[in-house]
């Protein structure tokens, strides 16, 4: 079955050295219906974004010429919805963390399965945002969530907010003032069957609130951290 979104199949670019791990990732994204373009160094990559704007791209993060999460950095920088998966040998907590606080949507440690791959890959593109009319915006004091145009206002200034800073905020401010587990955020925001580390939702979180308090003398809502539970976006007096 090829795999589309909006008519048109999907496009990845697959930025990785290694010619073995890259051709054998290469051919499997192939034989299920991805578009496939492979650079094999970060500025090669950087520059076929540029050119062809991907909908998925797949990142090492030793490259032979520069550090992967630079190149992560530059991607989410210049497109806020391209989807980023980082996949790598660098297991340790601190490089998950950099790595999906530099952009990434994902963090796959090899060696990850093309089976595993794929999963999270349809698990990311069911979960992309589809327009649905008539779903009037969110307004919380000064803070406007606009979900159809994927627009977040806060004193009528747009804030640019990432995919995932943006879902994770929808989710709570569909029930504000209410307690949401953080398994139940996980599996709204990214997959039921997430089975990734946990710390992206800390990681999105803290983003989330960095950009929300950029605001000066307007009314945000602040999110409630619940110990041993989860998040509740508390309503503005």
């Amino acid at each position: 079955m090829s795999m589309q979104r909006a008519g048109e199949a999907v496009e990845v670019l697959l930025i990785e050295d290694d010619p073995a791990i890259g051709g054998h990732l290469r051919t499997g994204l192939l034989a299920n219906g991805y578009e496939v373009r492979w650079c094999r160094t970060g500025e090669g990559g950087l520059a076929q974004a540029r050119q062809s704007a991907p909908d998925v791209v797949l990142l090492d993060l030793g490259l032979p010429d520069t550090d992967g999460v630079d190149v992560a950095r530059t991607l989410r920088g210049a497109d806020p919805e391209v989807l980023i998966i980082i996949l790598t040998a660098r297991a340790d907590e601190i490089d998950i963390i950099v790595g999906l606080d530099a952009g990434a949507d994902d963090y796959l440690v090899k060696p990850a399965t093309v089976t595993v791959l794929l999963a999270r890959l349809r698990a990311h593109l069911r979960r992309r945002p589809a327009a649905s009319a008539g779903t009037a915006p969110v307004r919380l004091g000064d803070l406007v969530l606009d979900v159809d145009a994927r627009r977040c206002l806060l004193g009528g200034r747009e804030i640019s907010l990432r995919p995932k800073e943006f879902d994770l905020l929808a989710a709570l401010a569909r029930r504000p003032g209410v307690a949401v587990s953080r398994d139940d955020l996980m599996a709204e925001v990214w997959d039921e069957h997430w089975f990734g580390p946990t710390k992206t939702l800390d990681v999105t979180m803290a983003a989330l609130r960095r950009r929300l308090g950029d605001g000066t003398g307007v009314t945000v809502p602040v999110i409630t951290t619940l110990r041993g539970h989860g998040y509740r976006l508390e309503t503005p007096l």
